[in-house]
């Protein structure tokens, strides 16, 4: 039986084959065979976005109600509950800043606009307003009705409906059961149903690559170039320098020491670019290494493979400043704003899985305006990036647990 080829490599041959073919068509000029291709691969692709775009809404709903729904802890652990949590968002909050900050002391992407996003920069600055304004349109957005919400696809309005949905299902405890279930059945078919869209994912970034490549210069490649390297060098900034020195500053812990007890679950997250995945591991290491009690580590750490996304959160918070560059826009503070809150926020309830993860950058393009045709940029890269961001993001467990312990270990061991 012939082997079956593996749906990252199916993406990784699309892109190859949407590479070539673009370098290919760049010396054809204005021909009819340049021009009928470019209009097939702008149908494909356009058809692949909208798919994406379809299962958008109710999969960012249901993800965030399920997540939110799921931090619910016995009245014991209270007190582990809100110190986990506050770990979790102050840290992501952090990587949110570096993201930004590298973004904008190195600037990858200055001075290359894309011929391929003129629309969407057209429409962005249509709806550009004075700062005030923008604020207080903002702030009236957040909270809409939500049908008039869900059926616009605000998603702004979508994520605040979401979060407090969650909160009302935490609150409500078992009365509200049947519910929580329903959303988490909604949740498991929208993943069904991207499932079926990610097989069309090989064609249609094969497509928004030879558009990009066919209307662009070879100056996008080195730009991509000092791109990974900001990314990769501020994700290592955050997980060797800042993630250490805050679990010295609460624990006193060496930062040697703990890398030691750490560095089976770490090279395995790196190597296997998930964080589901490796989630045994972190938990043997995390306990029987690094010593944390068995009730707050087994909290602690698959809650963090979930909601605590460090390595993430920073990447689509630099990633959205280079597409916007890409595209011509600077994006104002409150533009940056609601990607802050936007990346944190989409991190919670996502699952482990590769197309997951580029909806979740859609999301934060989306929110703000940007093309949404940038994926095929950044999808044939993710895969460099995610290795680092992936062990960044288990680091951040495991340090976790720790500070929790320090600060909120009083909760007896479970038997």
């Amino acid at each position: 039986m012939a082997h079956k080829i593996s749906l990252n490599t199916q993406i990784l041959i699309g892109c190859a084959v949407g590479l070539a073919a673009g370098l290919a068509l760049q010396g054809q000029g204005q021909t009819a065979l340049a021009q009928d291709t470019l209009y097939g691969a702008k149908m494909l692709g356009n058809l692949f976005l909208d798919l994406l775009r379809m299962v958008l809404v109710p999969l960012v709903f249901s993800s965030i109600v399920v997540g939110v729904a799921n931090l619910r802890a016995h009245d014991q652990m209270h007190r582990v509950w809100t110190t986990t949590m506050a770990f979790f968002f102050g840290t992501m909050g952090l990587a949110i800043i570096i993201g930004f900050g590298a973004a904008h002391i190195f600037r990858p992407g200055e001075g290359l606009h894309l011929e391929m996003f003129a629309e969407a920069t057209k429409n962005y600055q249509a709806r550009q307003m004075p700062l005030p304004d923008y604020i207080a349109q903002f702030l009236r957005g957040l909270f809409q009705n939500p049908f008039k919400a869900l059926a616009q696809g605000d998603i702004l309005a979508i994520v605040m409906i979401a979060l407090f949905l969650g909160i009302a299902l935490v609150v409500g405890g078992e009365r509200y059961r049947n519910l929580r279930t329903l959303i988490e059945e909604l949740q498991e078919l929208c993943l069904r149903v991207v499932g079926w869209i990610m097989h069309l994912a090989p064609f249609g970034l094969a497509a928004l690559l030879l558009q990009l490549v066919a209307t662009q210069n070879a100056a996008l490649l080195a730009s991509l170039g000092h791109f990974i390297l900001v990314v990769i060098g501020s994700t290592l900034f955050h997980g060797v320098i800042v993630l250490p020195l805050i679990l010295w500053l609460f624990t006193r812990k060496s930062p040697l020491v703990f890398f030691k007890g750490a560095r089976e679950a770490l090279v395995t997250a790196f190597v296997t670019s998930s964080s589901a995945a490796t989630l045994p591991i972190t938990l043997r290491c995390t306990e029987q290494h690094l010593h944390v009690k068995k009730d707050i580590a087994n909290f602690v750490v698959p809650l963090g493979a979930t909601v605590n996304m460090d390595g993430t959160a920073l990447y689509e918070a630099a990633a959205a400043l280079f597409i916007a560059r890409l595209a011509g826009i600077e994006l104002d503070i409150a533009s940056q704003l609601i990607i802050f809150f936007v990346a944190m926020l989409g991190a919670i309830g996502a699952p482990g899985i590769p197309s997951v993860g580029m909806l979740s950058m859609v999301l934060v393009l989306e929110s703000v305006g940007l093309p949404t045709e940038a994926i095929a940029i950044l999808l044939p890269i993710d895969r460099i990036l995610d290795t680092v961001r992936t062990a960044v993001n288990v680091e951040g467990d495991m340090i976790g647990s720790l500070i929790v312990q320090k600060l909120a270990g009083g909760t007896k061991p479970a038997a």
